[in-house]
């Protein structure tokens, strides 16, 4: 069982509300596995175990108001064919996890449970987008790297209006994302108001199978030196491995810097931040958990470095969330790197799945995280050293300002670094 850090919903695949802004998380020791199916058995006994009780609904209200309203659609309402019991009792479920208002704890049914593990492999068809809901709208997070939503000009923080002439506003996340997602070589029309405007911009994409690499490297060459490039898109199953490989391979050459990559990267498995942490710095916190009812629990660098001395640039922007979050928090408190971009999403906090009976789960958030300095990301999110936008008419020129900045003040400080060396000769 792990526990989930990502947030958002992909609009990709089949994937009915996909939220891989949860993406994946903690991996637990075995008492903290036995605590959580305690807690599960707990609440599928109705409370009647051990554990703490927190609210037992057949003392605290009256459940006959829900089999009530149940009774009376039954018997009254116009188009009895839509009345499906298994769907109003997801939507019950649904609803009672919507009604805490925090749009990380969702339900979520088979399909959305098996399409979300699905999701994982890093193989989607759709426009590529992540979406989440915020303050009764659904928001773009981001478009993912090579996707047609991001050549098609979708921003984050776009407010998603309209899909195919049809206004969505009011409608759940999960039915905006079915009416969005289809299968490759479709078109939809997607409507989106920007931050300051009431104008709807109509925005056309097809679709298409898209492929997320978990990590992309190469080496830069410039008129001042080399500099070592490694892309973390994501933070799943391989990525520990290939950050490895990634650095070993552009470390094989002399290089004068390296960029890690984080932007647009909307997390995953907590234990890959750490690790990939781990691969830069000797010793010290790399993020600290808070749980509701547990002593807050540290996490550390496993003192297995793979470059410990290497100038080092971060690149973050709005859409570096969790994970990513964690790593640039803890190398920018560690003063190991140099953070370039802008401010983060914030997203920080916790998720674990709790998988139900017949295939349906339930995404709840148990924890928030704070960087070894003690922020808290999910209030004030990751601060760039050096802030710098990159626009939409940048993405279309395929101008990245933002690169170009780490790279300037990769070879500045090696510079420095010469000269400092030259200094002490001299001497």
């Amino acid at each position: 069982m792990r526990s989930i850090l990502r947030y958002g919903t992909l609009v990709i695949l089949p994937v009915v509300a996909l939220v891989l802004g949860l993406q994946l998380g903690i991996r637990y020791e075995k008492q903290q596995v036995a605590e959580k199916e305690a807690t599960l058995e707990f609440l599928l006994n109705g409370g009647v175990g051990s554990g703490q009780v927190i609210m037992n609904p057949e003392e605290e209200v009256d459940p006959s108001l829900l089999w009530a309203v149940w009774r009376l659609l039954a018997r009254s309402y116009i188009d009895p064919d839509k009345l499906d019991a298994q769907n109003m009792l997801y939507g019950a479920a649904r609803g009672i996890a919507s009604s805490l208002e925090d749009p990380y704890t969702t339900f979520m049914s088979p399909v959305e449970h098996s399409d979300f593990r699905l999701a994982l492999n890093g193989s989607l068809e759709g426009i590529g987008a992540e979406l989440t809901f915020r303050d009764d709208v659904v928001v773009v997070v981001a478009p993912l790297k090579g996707s047609p939503a991001l050549r098609g000009g979708l921003q984050s923080e776009d407010i998603i209006v309209e899909v195919d002439g049809e206004v969505v506003l009011g409608q759940t996340l999960q039915e905006i994302v079915h009416k969005i997602r289809g299968p490759k070589g479709t078109e939809v029309v997607v409507g989106v108001r920007r931050a300051g405007s009431l104008e709807v911009i109509q925005l056309t994409f097809v679709r298409e199978k898209i492929t997320v690499p978990s990590t992309e490297y190469k080496t830069i060459e410039t008129g001042s030196g080399s500099i070592g490039y490694v892309a973390v898109n994501q933070f799943g199953d391989r990525t520990v491995r290939e950050v490895e490989e990634a650095l070993q391979e552009v470390r094989s050459g002399e290089i004068d810097g390296l960029i890690v990559d984080l932007r647009f990267n909307g997390g995953g498995y907590l234990e890959g931040a750490v690790d990939i942490t781990s691969m830069f710095i000797n010793q010290g916190k790399v993020v600290t958990v808070e749980r509701r009812d547990a002593e807050p629990i540290s996490h550390y660098v496993y003192g297995r470095p793979i470059d410990t001395d290497t100038p080092l640039v971060v690149m973050i922007n709005e859409a570096s969330a969790s994970a990513s979050e964690i790593v640039a928090g803890a190398l920018q408190d560690h003063e190991r790197a140099t953070i370039v971009g802008k401010k983060s999403f914030g997203k920080g906090t916790i998720q674990e799945i709790f998988e139900l009976p017949g295939g349906s789960s339930v995404r709840v958030t148990v924890a928030r995280w704070l960087t070894p300095g003690g922020r808290d990301l999910g209030e004030e999110g990751i601060e760039p050293d050096i802030e710098i936008e990159r626009s939409v008419e940048n993405f279309k020129a395929e101008l990245d300002p933002q690169l170009d900045a780490a790279l300037e003040w990769l070879l500045d400080a090696e510079d420095l670094s010469l000269e400092s060396e030259t200094e002490e000769e001299d001497a």
